[in-house]
């Protein structure tokens, strides 16, 4: 349960003002149907989350955990300073004009997707927690949580909520979890 939650929470605040996110809100912009574009982010996301996942156990179970401990301590901590960096609505594919919004929608985000800290994060966390389904589920389901009110609501919510505090707290999240990484700090001492 600690790695879906986590992998949930993680992926959720690191996904608001990201690109995939931005796309979220110009594909619902351009197509104005809300549920095949949902549909396509959850395709992509859960088809590009699971390579993620499985790429990061492999390497954790290739490399052992003292190797591990130190490449994901570097690996959460630069996370968190890429959180820092906001990203520009125009980083993603453009949009095929002729294919559906669930084709076009999933095929981009599968695509921009690609080497996005939420998929580094996905293959860090899958190495961390060792755990495949729960890490794909979790990060996924923080795409949703994130991406969703973006199609629905983009427009009002990126007027409302400020993305530098998201940022922060995001890359705080994640120096947190690059420090307890590093100490060798273990949440089941918590339990």
């Amino acid at each position: 349960m600690e790695a879906f939650l986590v992998s949930t929470g993680l992926v959720a605040v690191a996904e608001i003002g990201d690109k995939t996110q931005l796309l979220a809100m110009i594909l619902a912009t351009r197509y104005r149907r809300p549920v095949p574009i949902i549909l396509g982010i959850l395709v992509a996301t859960l088809a590009n989350h699971a390579l993620a996942a499985w790429a990061g156990a492999t390497v954790a179970a290739w490399l052992g955990p003292d190797a591990m401990r130190w490449i994901l301590g570097v690996m959460f901590l630069a996370m968190a300073v890429w959180c820092l960096i906001p990203d520009k609505a125009d980083e993603g594919p453009k949009v095929a004009g002729a294919a559906g919004a669930f084709i076009a929608t999933a095929v981009a985000f599968f695509l921009v997707e690609i080497g996005d800290k939420t998929q580094i994060a996905t293959v860090a966390l899958s190495a961390r927690f060792n755990d495949l389904v729960a890490v794909t589920a979790g990060t996924t389901f923080g795409m949703m949580i994130a991406n969703v009110p973006a199609v629905l609501f983009g427009d009002v919510l990126s007027r409302k909520v400020s993305l530098k505090l998201v940022r922060s707290l995001a890359a705080a999240a994640f120096v947190a979890l690059g420090l307890m990484a590093l100490l060798k700090f273990d949440m089941g001492l918590l339990g």
